[in-house]
């Protein structure tokens, strides 16, 4: 009888960790079906406003991020191009492009703030309150974000509507389109339009 017990004892014990292996290998499919749908550890930018707190923001916020190890990208669309440019060309443009040209910061040291920039006096002011403040400024702030390994992106349709040329932004930078921001914000934990 003991026999019998034991062999019943054996077989059950089988049974039990046959379904237990198969609840775990359900379990590893589950989890991996997940994680393919989870966000990946990514800050996803867009930097539309071509204003100097603005653009401080973006940066302060892309930088403090990649900081922490996490991969960041920043797509300047728009307005946001002037923070990007290192200048402007008026030769080959068509007149709503040289108007553009014109009309927009060349350089991000031209941006002003969003509020009370007074004819460039409130740029000024933000400026020496930070240097006083030893707050970086958005040039330091933008060559941090490089050396971080924080993507920058130029959107090429904003360019094309605006009359910006590549050789008018920095040097460096990578050109792309609405897919381009897609994809990194389609797999990022954290999502800004700025």
């Amino acid at each position: 009888m003991a026999e019998a017990i034991a062999q019943d004892l054996e077989t059950r014990l089988q049974e039990l960790t046959q379904r237990l292996e198969a609840l775990e290998s359900r379990y590893e499919k589950d989890m991996r079906r997940i994680q393919r749908h989870l966000p990946e550890n990514r800050v996803a930018i867009i930097c539309f406003s071509g204003n100097l707190d603005k653009a401080m923001a973006a940066l302060i916020i892309a930088t403090g991020a990649a900081s922490m190890g996490m991969q960041v990208s920043i797509f300047f669309t728009f307005w946001g191009l002037s923070v990007i440019k290192n200048g402007a060309q008026l030769r080959g443009k068509s007149f709503m492009e040289k108007l553009f040209s014109i009309m927009l910061p060349e350089n991000m040291r031209e941006l002003g703030p969003s509020q009370m920039n007074f004819g460039g006096i409130g740029a000024r002011m933000m400026r020496a309150i930070m240097r006083k403040k030893q707050v970086q400024s958005l040039e330091e702030l933008f060559q941090l974000a490089r050396e971080l390994g924080v993507r920058l992106v130029a959107c090429t349709m904003s360019m094309d509507v605006m009359g910006i040329r590549a050789e008018e932004l920095l040097p460096g930078m990578e050109l792309g389109g609405v897919a381009t921001y897609l994809a990194d914000a389609s797999k990022s934990k954290v999502t800004l339009f700025i």
